[in-house]
């Protein structure tokens, strides 16, 4: 048995067959490697570029001769950045993390933009620290403005942007300033009255305005013409002068002026 196996292994036919199965073996793992290094650049080391805080413009350029291509994802609001930087990328730059990449890979990135808009709140008829806070939670700023209203005392009666009704989800960028009417009951609040004698009723009467919703009467008996009336000063006033007096919000001030002034125009 055994002298039989002997010269079937050492028989040409077994032989041939042996080196044909070696062979067919080769070409197999051979021509397999091959395949996947070609398929999928085997061996291939390219280095991934640092990208961050370039310019999206850049990227043409740098990728123009390479074998790598890119790909902008999407935009984050930065507005401490220019238009455009570049934020973050995928993958990582080699010098960062000693990984390479094959030929064809794609480098994503997310860059920077300056202006994001944000809808507009509904803030009419709601008060008005609520009204603050809203806006400051979506990046608006705000200015206060008051109208006096004692239904609505302490609540925002509209909302203006650039001087106009602002709509709510009316999308604006972030940081716009939006102005708020408030509302404010100021029957009773206090306030200094001004000396008004000697003054001109131009001057008496922007005084008076500039106070808060104060109403102004001037009268001038001896004023015939409007030129008169910018001459002539104050002689007396009601509610009347005196040191440390005070009127409420909302008072009437009358004025009575002469032409000819006899007393001394106040400094």
């Amino acid at each position: 048995m055994l002298k039989k196996l002997g010269n079937f292994i050492l028989s040409k036919k077994f032989l041939f067959n042996l080196i044909g199965i070696g062979l067919v073996y080769l070409i197999v793992i051979f021509g397999f490697k091959y395949y996947l290094s070609s398929r999928t650049n085997l061996g291939q080391k390219i280095e991934v570029p640092n990208l961050i805080g370039k310019n999206q413009n850049e990227l043409k350029g740098l990728f123009a001769n390479s074998d790598l291509t890119f790909q902008v994802l999407d935009s984050i609001y930065d507005p401490t950045k220019v238009e455009g930087s570049i934020l973050e990328q995928d993958p990582k730059a080699s010098s960062l993390t000693d990984v390479f990449v094959k030929e064809g890979r794609v480098i994503k990135v997310r860059v920077s933009k300056r202006s994001q808009l944000v809808e507009v709140p509904d803030l009419v008829d709601k008060s008005q620290r609520f009204a603050e806070n809203i806006l400051i939670n979506r990046k608006f700023r705000y200015k206060l403005e008051y109208q006096p209203s004692r239904e609505a005392h302490g609540a925002v009666i509209d909302q203006l942007y650039k001087g106009k009704h602002i709509d709510a989800k009316t999308k604006l960028p972030i940081g716009s300033r939006i102005v708020l009417i408030v509302g404010r009951d100021e029957t009773g609040v206090v306030v200094s009255l001004p000396n008004l004698y000697g003054l001109t009723i131009v001057e008496a009467k922007q005084r008076v305005a500039g106070m808060a919703n104060m109403e102004f009467l001037a009268v001038c008996p001896t004023c015939l013409t409007s030129a008169d009336s910018l001459v002539a000063r104050i002689v007396s006033q009601s509610p009347e002068f005196s040191d440390g007096a005070v009127i409420s919000t909302g008072t009437t001030v009358s004025v009575y002026a002469e032409k000819e002034f006899n007393g001394d125009a106040p400094q």
